[in-house]
């Protein structure tokens, strides 16, 4: 739908986000290559979704699915050349926190719960049941830079495959 087309080449806002390993990360100041991956929201276990037809929504199904595959390729994206990779969505930290340990994440997860980033670059999103949702995709930052954006993402759990296919034809 051409909503990110515009992030490649745009430089990182300064924004600071909170991160599940109880730091705060500016994408901008992260030296090297960086994988970000972004999704709408992962289901809390034991609780209903936002809305009834939640697995009806275009790109909402997916996130986990999506995490956990960059949870399993986590190694090789890093022999790849990624020098960190993060999670990110507007859920708060305090839920990402949960999920990262529920899901056994090696890396952290960061939350822009007040759209900071999302809206100083221009993120694609969609709105459910009254929240802003970053839409699903995944971003390769180098030296606070973007230079390729994956979006849109489908299916949500090849998203990982996908980069580390990008990251070892084209070495930092």
């Amino acid at each position: 739908d051409g909503a990110a087309s515009h992030l490649v080449g745009m430089k990182i806002p300064p924004s600071s986000l909170v991160a599940t390993d109880d730091t705060s990360v500016t994408l901008a100041s992260v030296a090297g290559r960086t994988v970000v991956f972004a999704y709408p929201r992962t289901g809390e276990p034991g609780k209903i979704a936002l809305v009834d037809d939640w697995d009806m929504i275009p790109g909402a199904r997916g996130c986990t699915p999506q995490t956990c595959a960059f949870r399993d390729l986590f190694a090789e994206l890093k022999a790849a050349g990624a020098g960190h990779v993060f999670g990110l969505s507007t859920q708060s930290n305090t839920y990402q926190t949960e999920m990262a340990s529920r899901l056994h994440l090696p890396f952290p997860v960061l939350s822009d719960e007040k759209l900071e980033l999302t809206r100083a670059l221009g993120l694609p999103t969609m709105e459910v049941a009254g929240l802003t949702l970053m839409k699903r995709m995944a971003l390769i930052i180098d030296d606070g830079r973007i230079t390729r954006i994956f979006y849109p993402v489908f299916p949500p759990d090849r998203n990982a495959g996908d980069v580390l296919a990008w990251l070892k034809e084209n070495p930092a």
